[in-house]
């Protein structure tokens, strides 16, 4: 379904209709353990709300979650597989529960070099990844909004590096709150498969199109995945 992952993940069923920045809303239903819902959207893209997947966890737990009669299914590595693309390096290890180590690396010294070894679980998402926004620089909002992106971006939703300076009012919520919102994109990215995973997934200077990129390469070899039920 996935039709371009460039900045943000956009699916659908054509070139015209189309749904935009799914990620964050996926990455919160896998985060709550929904397996099973269906979404109404009245435009083409998710509401951003304030950039990370914390308003939609809220949401989720306040609406409740129905407990069905059916068992997971699970996609479970077999093998290593990894791909390049650019800088970017992603691939899948065999693990058993489901991991994820996501490296970033950003000229810019308030960013630098961010490490996390996140072992999942949806307390450990909802506490330390959901609330993690997404990040942006001043320099390349004006080049950005020429080509049709960031056309919503704010402070609200948001945040925002110019040079050494983070320009939020709030600041950070997180001292690595870069790339704990990288594992956040990750997660809805991986999320797209429909199944959760038991293996490790992990990434060096990755986003949506490395995300992708993994994902198919793991899919596309046969004997480097199975599925398996629990109850």
């Amino acid at each position: 379904s996935v039709r371009s992952a460039q900045l943000c993940t956009v699916i659908g069923t054509s070139v015209t209709a189309t749904v935009s920045t799914v990620e964050h809303l996926l990455a919160a239903l896998r985060g709550c353990g929904v397996d099973n819902a269906r979404i109404e959207l009245d435009g083409p893209e998710v509401p951003i709300l304030d950039g990370s997947s914390l308003g939609f966890v809220e949401a989720i737990e306040k609406a409740g979650i129905d407990f069905l009669d059916v068992k997971r299914r699970v996609i479970r590595v077999l093998k290593p597989v990894e791909i390049t693309i650019g800088m970017a390096r992603c691939g899948f290890l065999p693990y058993d529960g489901f991991k994820l180590d996501i490296e970033i690396e950003f000229a810019n010294e308030l960013i630098g070099v961010q490490q996390l070894d996140f072992e999942w679980s949806e307390e450990a998402f909802k506490q330390e990844l959901s609330p993690a926004r997404t990040f942006g620089f001043m320099e390349h909002a004006e080049v950005l909004r020429a080509q049709g992106f960031a056309l919503g971006a704010s402070l609200e939703n948001t945040v925002v590096v110019s040079g050494q300076e983070i320009l939020n009012q709030e600041g950070l919520r997180f001292p690595d709150e870069f790339v704990r919102h990288k594992t956040l994109d990750a997660i809805g990215d991986l999320a797209m498969v429909g199944a959760p995973f038991f293996g490790v997934y992990y990434s060096y200077r990755g986003g949506h199109q490395a995300n992708f990129t993994a994902l198919s390469a793991l899919l596309q070899d046969d004997t480097a995945w199975d599925t398996i039920e629990l109850s």
